[in-house]
């Protein structure tokens, strides 16, 4: 499904661990991946200056072995992390950015701010988010099955809506000429909202409701891939994060047109919140530039 990977590491979130296992990621359908550290310049009376024993060090560490098949570059930077990944990630065509995010509040993330949401305002290519307790916690058997099915099952929270129908089109056109063993089975979930209060009549899922989901379900199974589809009642974001539990789901693909933005103060976007509070890996596809 993604051949080009931006693997982003602070050499303390866990996928500094995943140079142990470019096989294992060969084996999913990538092709070359690039290894990107960066470290903060330190000002010594105002005048910046960069710490070359760090810089060797950092680069030493995230060299691989070489595997046959598989394009490797390490790539060590100092300066601002969004803008080093934005560049790295245009100079080798990465067409995934894969980066270490532990799980946060808004209120956590506007205070102390973050990279990752940063880099959401701005990217062009999707963006892989991981855990870091989650691959410190992996043992190296569970790490190398992760990495060979990175991309096997997605969730996909699908509701009819125009952003739905953007990030149906996004995962159709990476699956197209996939590699084997890449993306085997998609997940539709759509998601009535409700209040919770049990007085309330159950929501008939309507006609139009129920053409647009088999519509989508059409368009990826044409596509040699395993579809299910999904109707829940509920809180969207509480009901997806179940659904990942659930069913052996590898991640969840989200987009949003409102991720990051000054809105999200008042009235979190589901996609924010997925992002900030999933323990499954999530896929974010950016919207549309323009």
């Amino acid at each position: 499904m993604f051949q080009r990977l931006l693997v982003c590491t602070d050499l303390s979130d866990g996928l500094h661990r995943l140079i142990h296992f470019v096989p294992s990621l060969a084996a999913g359908g990538v092709k070359q991946i690039t290894f990107l550290h960066i470290i903060p310049i330190l000002a010594d009376r105002e005048i910046p200056r960069v710490d070359e024993r760090k810089l060797a060090a950092a680069r030493d560490r995230l060299t691989p072995p070489p595997c046959e098949g598989i394009d490797i570059q390490v790539e060590v930077k100092w300066g601002k992390p969004i803008d080093h990944i934005l560049d790295t990630a245009k100079d080798h065509q990465s067409d995934l950015i894969m980066v270490g995010t532990p799980t946060r509040s808004l209120l956590t993330e506007k205070l102390m701010g973050s990279t990752t949401m940063g880099l959401c305002q701005r990217i062009t290519a999707p963006l892989m988010i991981l855990r870091p307790q989650l691959l410190g916690a992996y043992t190296s058997e569970e790490l190398d099955l992760r990495c060979r099915h990175l991309f096997r099952h997605l969730l996909i929270p699908y509701d009819g809506t125009k952003t739905a129908e953007y990030l149906l089109g996004q995962v159709k056109q990476k699956a197209q000429g996939r590699p084997d063993d890449s993306l085997a089975e998609c997940r539709l979930c759509w998601v009535y909202q409700t209040s919770g209060r049990r007085n309330l009549p159950k929501v008939e899922f309507s006609e139009a409701s129920k053409a647009k989901l088999a519509a989508a379900r059409e368009e990826l199974a044409v596509l040699d891939l395993q579809v299910t589809t999904e109707v829940l009642e509920g809180t969207a974001i509480q009901e997806i994060l179940m659904t990942a539990q659930e069913h052996d789901v590898s991640a969840i693909a989200i987009s949003s047109g409102s991720l990051g933005k000054l809105i999200e103060i008042s009235s979190p976007s589901f996609a924010g919140e997925i992002l900030r509070r999933s323990w499954h890996p999530v896929i974010y596809f950016p919207p549309a530039q323009g």
